[in-house]
């Protein structure tokens, strides 16, 4: 695999379960949705605002365009709803920027500032790339954890069970 299509399958992969996590969130109650359950954002809703503010953090940093809130605990939407139909659009916007990618684009570099300190950095972006899907992969499992302890369940987010449905579908 190129790491062109590497990077692509990732960012479909990240639509993928996100849709995945969003559908068994909307089966709590709000209340469970809300619990504080010691995470490093609180709850549910917190943890998936978290995800969608980096998500919006990054594709600044990546297309120079976009809103892109100040803080990483930042509530961007108070309810499910808005913050559900948020996400599927950031999703869209992820893939076609990875879809969109080029080898020439992947092997540049990007410049950002931190949200959390004023110095300026410059790196490659496939290795921010790598850093940002994984940032993705680690708070989605937190999500998941959330999910089993407060409903006994969630659903299967491993990446090998989007690529054999992927294969089926290709086929």
């Amino acid at each position: 695999m190129t790491p062109l299509a590497h990077y692509r399958m990732f960012g479909h992969y990240n639509a993928w379960a996100n849709a995945r996590l969003y559908g068994a969130a909307a089966q709590l109650s709000d209340a469970q949705y809300r619990a504080d359950r010691g995470v490093f954002f609180k709850s549910v809703h917190g943890t998936l605002n978290h995800l969608l503010a980096t998500d919006r953090i990054w594709m600044r940093r990546f297309t120079g365009t976009g809103d892109a809130p100040d803080r990483l605990d930042a509530i961007l939407f108070e309810t499910f709803d808005r913050l559900r139909q948020t996400r599927e659009a950031e999703d869209r916007r992820i893939v076609d920027f990875v879809d969109g990618l080029d080898d020439a684009r992947l092997a540049g570099t990007i410049k950002y500032r931190r949200v959390s300190t004023p110095e300026q950095f410059e790196q490659p972006l496939a290795p921010a790339l790598a850093h940002w899907f994984n940032h993705q992969t680690h708070h989605r499992g937190q999500v998941h954890a959330l999910l089993t302890g407060l409903a006994g369940k969630a659903p299967e987010l491993d990446l090998l069970i989007y690529q054999r449905l992927q294969a089926r579908s290709a086929a």
